[in-house]
């Protein structure tokens, strides 16, 4: 999926838009025991706790594309005949009125997720008459071009609040505040079938993390039997790894800025083009951004081969996982150094009388602690 289809489905999520009639789910403890199941109404529900309530939903499909939104694909063997993906149908089909999958769907669920805490796990099922859009992306009025049957899963973890003191108007009078269990954003969820060329894509599942490091790989193999896509987390990690392995000594801060700059520069062109469909990029395009940089053939050789041992030779990288172009940092153990990415060009390294430095260029509006100071020509001076 991409970002106007998760979009338009997350417009959905309105007491006035959606054709959710009910959240069905249950509450699960600590001890991974399901204590109680539950069937809410929101016809019946007032309509600020409906609200509420879809909200949380979508926040299911809040974040970024390939770091907190995943598509997962089945296999074609796996939507023909398998377990898996016939639960799931059966969810969608039933618009989840089949007790006995949904009972299924929660034990898979408990016995497999290892979070801490009490949590519920949230079923939602719309139907959304999808809008026919002409060639030139406008919508025709009332046609339709579809009917899109899906259901959202949400588990969001139930903590428990502090104990406070609370000011009441009406009685105007401090009171203590008893400490209570509130439903925190999602912490995982899905989304089936994906919603893609906006029309269903049975093959697919679009899963939602809201920790990028901790993606839950036992949840999505006890669900879906799938194997999930490396996290962007992990992805950013082993990348920086490869880059520093393979490019060795020749490894420098001319380089690494220089990627930085490029990676950056093709997500910015991205956004400004507006495009649809996510920025990717090939283990080519990067053995090209080293080349560009100066590294030397047998290094670049190097991470093309360790590139395909970590990654594999066909998989194509978002430069959004692997490089924040908001940010541009320099560290040491003891130093930690933030530069607007944009003005990189301050910092160099060098090597004097055989120390190594990394050297700053000051112009106007240095502080310290809040002061400004002024820097003397003359070493080790600084005069407020």
């Amino acid at each position: 999926m991409n970002e106007k289809e998760v979009a338009e489905i997350r417009r959905r999520f309105r007491p006035d838009k959606s054709n959710i009639t009910c959240v069905r789910g249950c509450y699960v403890n600590d001890k991974h025991e399901i204590v109680s199941e539950f069937r809410q109404s929101l016809a019946l529900t007032p309509q600020e706790e409906a609200e509420k309530l879809l909200t949380i939903l979508k926040r299911t499909l809040s974040g970024t594309l390939g770091k907190n939104l995943i598509d997962i694909d089945f296999a074609t063997q796996q939507v023909v005949d398998s377990e898996e993906h016939r639960l799931l149908m059966e969810l969608r089909n039933s618009a989840l009125e089949n007790d006995e999958a949904i009972q299924e769907l929660f034990q898979r669920i408990v016995q497999s997720l290892s979070i801490e805490g009490h949590y519920v796990i949230l079923l939602a099922h719309d139907t959304y008459d999808v809008p026919y859009r002409s060639k030139d992306g406008e919508q025709q009025g009332d046609a339709s071009s579809e009917v899109y049957s899906y259901f959202l899963c949400s588990i969001c973890p139930v903590k428990l609040t502090k104990p406070a003191l609370s000011y009441y108007i009406n009685e105007n009078a401090f009171h203590n505040r008893r400490e209570d269990w509130i439903v925190a954003a999602p912490e995982l969820g899905f989304l089936f079938p994906a919603f893609e060329d906006r029309s269903t894509n049975i093959y697919s599942v679009l899963y939602y993390s809201r920790d990028i490091a901790e993606i839950h790989p036992e949840f999505v193999d006890a669900v879906f039997r799938c194997d999930i896509p490396m996290s962007a987390a992990a992805q950013k990690e082993t990348f920086e790894s490869i880059l520093g392995e393979t490019l060795a000594d020749d490894c420098s801060y001319d380089v690494i800025q220089s990627v930085h700059d490029q990676l950056s520069g093709m997500i910015e062109e991205h956004k400004a083009n507006k495009e649809v469909e996510p920025l990717v990029i090939s283990k080519g395009t990067v053995e090209q951004v080293l080349e560009s940089c100066g590294v030397p053939q047998e290094r670049t050789v190097a991470f093309s081969e360790k590139y395909d041992t970590e990654f594999g030779s066909d998989m194509a990288i978002r430069p959004r996982n692997i490089v924040n172009s908001r940010q541009f940092e320099v560290c040491t153990p003891d130093v930690t150094i933030r530069v607007n990415p944009e003005r990189s060009d301050l910092l160099e390294t060098r090597v004097i009388d055989g120390k190594k430095y990394i050297l700053i260029r000051a112009e106007e509006g240095v502080e310290v602690n809040g002061v400004p100071i002024h820097i003397s020509e003359r070493k080790g001076q600084e005069n407020v």
